[in-house]
């Protein structure tokens, strides 16, 4: 039944109200964690760092293959972006995902056995580095195409709107990502038609080896959603209890219907993935961003406000380190897949004429081949 665009904006308001009412964030978006909660940011951080640094390892022995992008440097990021979220979200990251995938509580096995290609992985071993899904906790996926995920984040919104749901979509990327089409067009259909959704730029500084100064004419990137008539803020993203208040506000609004642009600055400590060594910087960009390293940063600021003592420091870590060692160990003895298995989750249900073929198989069945009679044989 066809229907003009006075009832369309008055059924997304009708929703957006039934979104206010029946649900709000727990507490005040800007309440300060507890002390339990502050010392659980600094622990995830450190399992994040000794997964990381574990993986880099794992990719040098060549247990790892394909790309591998890792979040060193931006733990504080990861950790208070994903508290901010309710089991219900639903997330959708870029390719530099395993941080936001252990923080989303999926375990560090899992995750390892994943990058090794394992069975006993997230994705059964298909997926790798950077395309991990897990439907338990609503990770919806890491992406590789950049910018793949916006559109698709947005898609989720919208369902979420038109089912009349409570939850809210958080989509995380680059960047770089903000210099191409579908952000703009996911942007501004999100701001017409009120969607639950939060967009979260992860700018670390450079898109692989550009730097954001280069790329964008306006490298406060936040600034954007000026465009489209939607809220948005900069924060601190080696903060992470910034970092959660932040996201907390944002999700917030998007409960509300209104999208929200969050832009966290936080600088990776490495090169664009495990192969590059980042000479792009020079030593002084290189010395300050070891200085402003989150973890050795936060944790003054705890040890300072005394929830945190070196033996606590000593005891993280080596909890932590013990942790990815033995996620690495898991995946060392987690089966390969078999081959038979690779099309298994093409599709979610069967598709007509779905090519089955690996690579180098024949298209079609040989035909026979024609006798050949040479003369005088």
């Amino acid at each position: 039944m066809p229907t003009n665009s006075a009832t369309t904006r008055s059924t997304r308001a009708s929703r957006s109200a039934s979104r206010k009412t029946r649900k709000n964030p727990p507490g005040p978006a800007g309440a300060t964690p507890s002390a339990e909660r502050l010392l659980d940011f600094y622990r995830q951080m450190v399992l994040i760092r000794r997964f990381e640094e574990r993986a880099a390892r794992a990719y040098t022995e060549a247990k790892i293959g394909g790309y591998c992008h890792l979040n060193l440097g931006e733990e504080a990021t990861v950790v208070g972006l994903m508290a901010a979220l309710e089991e219900t979200d639903y997330l959708f990251t870029n390719y530099r995902e395993h941080g936001y995938a252990i923080a989303r509580g999926i375990a560090p096995e899992r995750v390892m056995a994943e990058l090794y290609g394992r069975t006993d992985g997230v994705s059964r071993g298909w997926g790798g580095s950077m395309h991990m899904f897990d439907i338990g906790t609503r990770f919806m996926g890491g992406y590789g195409i950049v910018g793949g995920q916006v559109p698709l984040a947005t898609g989720a919104a919208l369902a979420i709107d038109y089912r009349g749901g409570t939850e809210a979509a958080m989509c995380l990327m680059g960047d770089g990502t903000t210099n191409i089409g579908a952000f703009h067009e996911s942007l501004n259909i999100a701001a017409l038609w009120d969607l639950p959704i939060v967009y979260v730029i992860v700018n670390n500084g450079l898109g692989m080896g550009t730097t954001v100064e280069q790329s964008s004419a306006e490298p406060a990137l936040y600034k954007r959603a000026a465009a489209y008539r939607m809220a948005s803020a900069r924060v601190d993203g080696n903060d992470p209890v910034a970092v959660h208040e932040a996201a907390r506000a944002a999700l917030a609004e998007a409960r509300r219907g209104k999208p929200y642009l969050l832009e966290t600055v936080s600088g990776r400590l490495k090169g664009h993935s495990v192969v590059d060594p980042a000479k792009y910087r020079s030593k002084e960009e290189a010395q300050a961003l070891k200085a402003a390293d989150p973890i050795a940063r936060y944790a003054v600021r705890l040890s300072e406000e005394g929830l945190l003592t070196d033996a606590l420091i000593a005891e993280i870590d080596t909890e932590a380190t013990a942790a990815a060692r033995a996620a690495a160990e898991f995946a060392d003895t987690s089966p390969h897949p078999e081959v038979s298995t690779l099309f298994d989750y093409t599709y979610a249900t069967p598709v007509a004429n779905d090519a089955r073929q690996l690579p180098g198989d024949a298209l079609f069945p040989a035909a026979p081949r024609p006798t050949v009679q040479h003369p005088g044989v």
